[in-house]
């Protein structure tokens, strides 16, 4: 990316990206998921007819298969040996089948999807862990994204790139090929589960039973051992079978999912898996969080969407390789937008939230993933926010204190950029706030999937610059490079007016 003419002291970068139909998955695709009155399934129908098929047909097909999408997908042999694994309950007695007839019903339930086909945008951006080999004043740099394609199903790509001594950006190509992580189970913890339940109504004798008889941190044998025994007293405890259900579907929400240690970060793509995302994962915020003794990790808060329910969901990761999925619990852990603080602040967690839909509101955790109920911060005050305000992504400490920058919505709904200062040592403590925008759609930004909409989930400070990607009309992203001084002098101008 090199500089355009923009203002003298917030830069636009030229030129954007945009979203590549080209990168695809391999994903599971069973056919009649519809609900049928009577008869057999597609799906059924599909494999007696594949089985029909002579071997000379099958060779032929299959052969065909993996020539037309060969370069498309890492090992797409093991993939389509995985979706059959996953329909084979399907053929009963019929499953001793030769390993090309098995490839080709994996190749019949499998489709390809665009994960940008419909949009790419609402990036965050951090350091890279790995800062070896990099020019004097320059920087490596993650870019998480937010990709939607068919049926406006959202995941989580990534790019990573170079901010050089001018703050000028440059994208690193992704590669050919996407790959989805593979999930295991993690360390599941205790106290969590009790949250989550008590928000689903489970706070009851049968879910005390079961955690009550797991320790701090349970593996998932340990958790199915205590499920079974209360699956004993289905007869003497009515809510049992409910309950079980419920503590079912908060396990399926935390996981851990890896990627192949070979793949590129620009490869990886976290793909919805948990039933608390089953229809997306949206506007991840990440953060490069210090923790007291130095140790570092790098969180992401995003939407998980359900279909009906939105809720913030945490993202734990030391590599971009292995990640940590897990749910977040109490009144601050609701709707969009929570943005973690780099740091702990009095040792505890901070996290902005706009767990009301209306306000920016700050809250403290013990432990990042319980968080009480928040202090208002900042409501909709100026014309162009009145219809929305939320963050923009984690704060950015200056020396003047946190830097927040943040969206608010205005007239025929459009989505401009501001800023506010909190205090370093009390940020439940407004210092200034910009009373105009500091960004708002020019010309060439207000066209897109969603027209007149700018919104970032994540700035980077490198030297005396804000390095603000930012995501246009919901279709494309772009970034700015945002003179620091001047921004804190406009913020501290406003502190008297």
């Amino acid at each position: 990316m090199t500089a355009g003419p923009t203002e003298a002291w917030v830069r636009r970068l030229s030129p954007q990206l945009g979203p590549d139909p080209r990168r695809v998955l391999a994903r599971l695709f069973v056919p009649g998921q519809e609900m049928l009155t009577e008869g057999e399934s597609r799906a059924g129908g599909v494999i007696d007819r594949i089985l029909a098929l002579s071997d000379e047909e099958v060779a032929t097909t299959l052969e065909a298969t993996l020539n037309g999408f060969a370069g498309r997908h890492r090992e797409l042999e093991g993939i389509l040996e995985d979706h059959f694994d996953l329909v084979a309950h399907r053929l009963g007695a019929r499953a001793d089948l030769s390993e090309e007839r098995r490839l080709l019903i994996g190749a019949y339930f499998t489709n390809e999807y665009s994960v940008e086909g419909a949009a790419l945008f609402n990036p965050s951006i951090v350091l890279h862990p790995d800062q070896d080999q990099v020019g004097l004043g320059e920087a490596r740099i993650i870019l998480s994204l937010r990709g939607v394609g068919e049926g406006h199903l959202s995941c989580i790509e990534f790019r990573t790139g170079i901010v050089d001594a001018g703050s000028d950006v440059r994208i690193d190509d992704p590669g050919p090929v996407l790959v989805p992580g593979r999930a295991r189970p993690p360390v599941y913890e205790r106290e969590l589960f009790r949250g989550k339940l008590a928000e689903l109504g489970e706070a009851g004798e049968s879910a005390a039973f079961v955690l009550n008889s797991l320790p701090a941190s349970f593996s998932q044998v340990e958790l199915e051992l205590a499920l079974a025994d209360l699956g004993d007293q289905i007869l003497t405890r009515t809510t049992a079978r409910e309950t079980i259900e419920h503590i079912r579907r908060v396990a399926a929400s935390n996981y851990d999912t890896v990627f192949p240690e070979d793949s590129a970060i620009g490869e990886r793509v976290l793909w919805p898996i948990g039933p608390t995302e089953s229809h997306g994962m949206e506007d991840a915020r990440f953060v490069r969080f210090v923790d007291d003794d130095g140790r570092v990790t790098y969180y992401g808060t995003y939407t998980a969407f359900d279909g009906v329910h939105v809720t913030p969901q945490l993202l734990e990761t030391a590599d971009f390789r292995t990640f940590r999925v897990t749910q977040m619990a109490g009144p601050a852990a609701r709707n969009k937008g929570m943005a973690l603080f780099p740091r702990r602040i009095g040792g505890r967690y901070v996290a902005l939230s706009r767990w009301d839909r209306e306000n920016n509101a700050i809250v403290t955790s013990d432990d990042c993933r319980s968080w009480g109920t928040p202090t208002t911060l900042q409501s909709p005050r100026y014309p162009w926010e009145l219809l929305q305000i939320g963050n923009c992504g984690s704060p950015l400490e200056t020396p003047d204190g946190w830097l927040v920058l943040t969206h608010g919505v205005g007239p025929m709904r459009v989505y401009s950029i501001g800023a506010l200062l909190l205090d370093l040592d009390d940020p439940t403590r407004l210092v200034a706030r910009l009373p105009e925008p500091l960004m708002v759609p020019d010309a060439s930004e207000r066209e897109g999937y969603v027209p007149n909409v700018l919104y970032s989930c994540g700035a980077l400070l490198h030297g005396e610059s804000v390095v603000l990607p930012y995501g246009i009309g919901d279709a494309a992203i772009g970034v700015a490079v945002i003179q620091l001084p001047d921004l804190l002098a406009r913020l501290q101008a406003a502190t008297t007016t």
